[in-house]
């Protein structure tokens, strides 16, 4: 079985890598000129709960919950309802560049896979063949963009290209484990939209077992009407839940819900919620894009 995902072509926060410099930011298309572009973060209210106001209210348990049942256990274009889906084994990882850049590419998909694998306990990996990888992930340009989609994810992902920034997708086994999936980036139109380091940040996340977008997910880089590059406070805590050991793939939101309100009120009491906001933003990638 497998899943496709893609982000939207909405534009967000344009950030210049300071330790790289212009020129640097010039090369991610993440110039200060975006910061004219229309952000949508302050309009967009959580939907799953009408109470709740952004930022300061994500935290409330039963938001989360629902939060997670929304990105874990939904898919982006269907209407199934799913089982938990997660990998077991180890993630190995191979970029294929087909593009230059290659030096700086590499380096922001190491300092995500090190933040991943920081924040879920799993063992995630580059490697240097592609024979050792069970995660392909191609740095490729928009004029090769709808072949090389068809050629790893088939042609029925390839009728989704248009309107996609970038596309990711997974295949699950017998069990519902994830052991094998793809990722293709467009580099000279991720950068034409500013979504560079998005399209890095939420597709190798979302093949982690998170594949679904949704504008009742707030903040998170999951809700395409937001502005957010990087893993939030909220997208920290899902992916805690989701790789927790009691959380298994195959499991049913109804098996989920008693460990996630569990684990949920431990956090609450011994303050991972409490600092969540905090906590995510030591990966690498914050300070280098300024935050």
């Amino acid at each position: 079985m497998q899943t496709w995902l893609k982000a939207s072509t909405h534009n967000s926060k344009g950030a210049c890598l300071r330790r790289f410099g212009r020129s640097l930011c010039m090369s991610l298309g993440l110039c200060l000129s975006l910061l004219a572009l229309p952000l949508y973060a302050a309009q967009t209210q959580p939907a799953l709960i009408t109470t709740l106001t952004p930022v300061a209210d994500w935290k409330n348990l039963t938001y989360i919950t629902q939060a997670f049942s929304e990105i874990a256990l939904k898919n982006e274009y269907d209407v199934a309802k799913h089982r938990v889906r997660k990998w077991r084994i180890p993630v190995r990882v191979f970029i294929e560049h087909q593009v230059g850049d290659r030096a700086l590419h590499t380096q922001l998909v190491q300092m995500h896979l090190a933040h991943l694998a920081e924040i879920t306990g799993h063992d995630i990996q580059l490697v240097d063949t592609l024979s050792e990888a069970n995660l392909h992930l191609v740095f490729t340009r928009q004029s090769q963009w709808e072949s090389e989609v068809t050629r790893l994810m088939g042609p029925s992902s390839a009728k989704n290209v248009h309107g996609s920034v970038c596309m990711a997708k997974f295949a699950l086994n017998a069990n519902s484990e994830i052991d094998r999936a793809w990722v293709i980036i467009p580099v000279d139109q991720a950068k034409m939209h500013g979504k560079l380091v998005a399209c890095v940040v939420e597709e190798i996340t979302q093949v982690l077992g998170l594949p679904n977008d949704s504008e009742k997910v707030f903040p998170s880089i999951f809700n395409d009407k937001t502005p957010q590059d990087l893993l939030t406070g909220l997208d920290y805590i899902l992916l805690k839940l989701l790789y927790s050991n009691q959380i298994r793939a195959g499991m049913t939101a109804k098996e989920t819900l008693p460990i996630i309100q569990a684990q949920l009120a431990q956090w609450q009491r011994d303050g991972t919620l409490t600092h969540a906001d905090k906590t995510v933003r030591q990966g690498e990638l914050y300070p280098l894009l300024g935050y």
